[in-house]
């Protein structure tokens, strides 16, 4: 069943949330200082591709600086990301078959308003954390 959904995913939006988060990832990658941010935009963007089985958790070694990172990344390209997931969760939520769809891309805004400070992990090893994502 992960396998159908991560299909009809990839062909109905996930590409092109994919290469939203690859742009950005671009885009970060330019400046020195902004290269964490970019490796966590084309994290995200393999997530976005294949979301299916796979599920967000907190990262217990993450700080201050994921925080920092977190608000700087919101003004950045965080918001711009997750406009881009509710825009496409309202064209998934049209039909019946898009609603689980749309319920996974409501499910991502939060990684990609605060990406760092998160790890991308499958379902069956899932460490133990305070808080996950399910996608």
């Amino acid at each position: 069943m992960r396998i159908l959904l991560n299909i009809i995913w990839l062909i109905f939006g996930g590409l092109w949330l994919a290469l939203g988060y690859f742009v950005a990832g671009i885009i970060c990658c330019i400046l020195i200082i902004t290269i964490p941010f970019g490796i966590a935009s084309f994290r995200i963007g393999v997530y976005a591709l294949w979301p299916f089985g796979k599920t967000v958790v907190d990262k217990p070694t993450s700080g201050i600086g994921s925080l920092i990172g977190n608000v700087i990344w919101l003004i950045v390209a965080g918001i711009w990301l997750a406009i881009g997931h509710v825009v496409s969760a309202i064209a998934m939520a049209i039909t019946i078959i898009g609603i689980p769809l749309a319920v996974a891309n409501l499910k991502m805004i939060p990684i990609s308003l605060m990406p760092l400070g998160k790890e991308i992990v499958d379902v069956g090893s899932t460490p133990t954390a305070s808080t996950s994502y399910p996608a």
